[in-house]
C-alpha cells in the first residue's frame, strides 16, 4: 500500500511544519519558564513576583517543583505507549494520526495557561495540588497531540531526501516556536504596568497559546493523511508492540543516547534565565535575546548541515555535535568570571551552542526515521507511533531527570555555585551522549532500508 502513496511535496512538509511551531511554543513555556515561575530567585522577588507553592528542600534533597515536574514527565512517558498503541491501531476515515491532532489541540493549548493559575494568592498546599493535577493533564494533552504528529515523519518522508528536507522543516519550526516560548518576559514588561508580574505572565502565555493552537490545527485541517502516509491499522496489541521496539539493537542505543542528550539540553534550556540573570547580570527580558541570537546564528547553518547529511552521513554529524554542545555547556559553567564583560560571554556561548542546535535540532529525527523505516522491512509491520512514543518517552524521562537535578543542584553554594554546577552537570550528561551514540550502525540500517526498496521495485 505504501508505494501507492503520493510522496509528500514541500507545500505538504511546510504545513507539517507549523503544526510544530506550535506544539514547540507550548512546550517551550513549560521547558523554560515552570521552574522560574514557581521558583522564583531572589531578585524576581524584590520586583513583585509572588511565591505560590512550597520553596526549598522537601524531600530526600528534592524540591515541590521538581516533584511534580518528575511525576508529570513520568506520567507522560507512560502514556505515551498506549495513545501510540491506539494510534498505530486507529480505523478511522481520516486516518491514524490526524484524528488525535485534530481534537488534542485546543486542551493542549488550554492547559498550559491552566497550569501558571494557581486558586491561592499566596503560599499553600492547595497550590501544590493545583499544580499537580494541571500539569498531568498538559502532559496528558501534550501526549495525544504530539505522538500521532511524531509518527507521520517516517509516513510523510519516505524518501532519504524528503526525510532529511522534514526533519529541517520541523528543525526550524522547533527553534522558532522555542524562541517565541522565551518571549513571555519580553511581552509580559509592556503588560505589567497595568497588569501587574503575575497576570501580566499569565495573559502572555495566553497569547502565545492562542498562536500555537491555530499553528497546531494547520496539519490537524491542511493535510490528508490518506494521500500521503500509510494508512493500514496495526494489529499487534501495545505490550507486544512495546517489546518489539526496545528488542531493536539499533533503537536501543539510539533511546539511551537520546535520554542523555535531554538531560543535557533541558538543563540548559531551563538554567538559561538563571544563567542570563544571576551569572551574566542582565534583566531576564535578555533571554530572548539570546537565545534569538543563537536561532538566528542555527539557522545560517541548516543548509550546510541538510547538504553534509546527505554526502557525509547522519552519524558522525550527530556525534560531532554532541562534543561541540560539551564545549557550549563548559564554557556557560565559567560565566561571569575571569572579568569579562556578561555580553561576551552571552554572545560566546550563542555562537558555541548554534552550531550544535542546528545539527541535533535536524537530524535525531532522521535518524528515528531511518531506524523505524529499517524494522518495518525486517519485520513486515509498521510501527512509527511506537517508535516515537519511545522516543517521546526517552524525551520526557530525561526532562524529568533534568527538572530533579536542576531543581536540587542550583540550590547548592551561595553566589551562582549551584547554577554553574547545573552547567557542568549538562557537560558531563552530554559527553556521556557522545559516547553511547558512537556505537550506532548506520551503515546496517541504510543497507536494510535499500535492501527493502529493492525488493519493493522487484516486486
Amino acid at each position: 500500500m505504501t508505494g501507492e502513496k503520493k510522496l509528500a511535496d514541500g507545500r505538504v512538509l511546510r504545513l507539517f511544519a507549523i503544526g510544530q511551531l506550535g506544539w514547540a511554543i507550548l512546550s517551550g513555556i513549560i521547558s523554560n519558564w515552570l521552574v522560574y515561575y514557581y521558583m522564583p530567585s531572589e531578585s524576581q522577588l524584590s520586583e513583585g513576583m509572588t511565591i505560590f507553592i512550597t520553596q526549598g528542600i522537601v524531600f530526600a534533597g528534592l524540591t515541590v517543583i521538581g516533584l511534580i515536574t518528575a511525576c508529570g514527565r513520568l506520567l507522560d512517558g507512560f502514556i505515551d505507549p498506549f495513545i501510540a498503541s491506539r494510534s498505530d491501531s486507529l480505523n478511522h476515515p481520516l486516518g491514524r494520526r490526524i484524528p488525535f491532532m485534530r481534537y488534542a489541540a485546543i486542551p493542549f493549548g488550554v492547559m498550559t495557561v491552566v497550569v501558571f493559575i494557581s486558586p491561592v494568592g499566596g503560599e499553600s498546599w492547595v497550590n501544590n495540588v493545583a499544580l499537580f493535577v494541571s500539569l498531568m493533564l498538559f502532559y496528558i494533552s501534550l501526549s495525544l497531540y504530539c505522538t500521532p504528529f511524531n509518527a507521520l515523519i517516517p509516513e510523510l518522508g519516505r524518501t532519504q531526501e524528503t526525510r532529511i528536507n522534514l526533519s529541517t522543516y520541523i528543525s526550524v519550526t522547533y527553534f522558532l516556536g522555542t524562541a517565541m516560548a522565551y518571549l513571555v518576559t519580553v511581552i509580559a514588561g509592556f503588560l505589567e504596568p497595568s497588569l501587574g508580574p503575575v497576570w501580566s505572565f499569565r495573559a502572555t502565555i495566553a497569547i502565545l497559546a492562542v498562536v500555537a493552537i491555530v499553528c497546531m490545527l494547520v496539519p490537524a485541517f491542511g493535510i490528508d493523511e490518506n494521500t500521503y502516509a500509510e494508512t493500514e491499522p496495526s494489529t499487534t496489541p501495545m505490550g507486544q508492540s512495546v517489546v518489539k521496539t526496545f528488542k531493536n539493537r539499533e533503537f536501543q542505543i539510539f533511546e539511551f543516547s537520546d535520554v542523555l542528550y535531554w538531560v543535557s539540553i533541558t538543563m540548559f534550556q531551563t538554567g538559561l534565565p538563571y544563567y542570563i540573570t544571576e551569572l551574566m547580570g542582565f534583566d531576564d527580558s535578555w533571554t530572548f535575546t539570546f537565545f534569538a541570537a543563537m536561532t538566528v546564528i542555527s539557522l545560517v547553518f541548516y543548509a550546510p548541515v541538510n547538504i553534509l547529511a546527505k554526502r557525509l552521513g547522519k552519524k558522525k554529524l550527530v556525534a560531532f555535535a554532541f562534543f561541540f554542545f560539551c564545549l557550549a555547556f563548559a564554557v556557560t559553567a565559567a560565566c561571569g568570571q575571569f572579568g569579562v564583560p556578561g555580553i561576551v560571554w552571552g554572545v560566546l556561548v550563542s555562537v558555541l551552542a548554534a552550531i550544535p542546535m542546528a545539527i541535533l535540532g535536524i537530524l535525531p529525527q532522521a535518524v528515528l526515521a531511518d531506524i523505524a523505516e529499517a524494522d518495518a522491512v525486517e519485520t513486515g509491520e509498521n510501527r512509527d507511533g511506537m517508535f516515537y512514543a519511545a522516543r517521546t518517552f526517552s524525551m520526557t524521562f530525561g526532562q524529568t531527570l533534568a527538572m530533579i537535578l536542576f531543581t536540587s543542584i542550583s540550590t547548592v553554594g551561595a553566589g551562582g555555585m549551584g547554577y554553574r554546577m547545573t552547567a557542568l552537570t549538562a557537560t558531563a550528561f552530554c559527553l556521556l551522549a557522545a559516547f553511547v551514540f558512537s556505537r550506532y550502525h548506520e551503515k546496517k540500517v541504510l543497507a536494510t532500508i535499500a535492501e527493502g526498496s529493492k525488493g519493493k521495485v522487484e516486486a
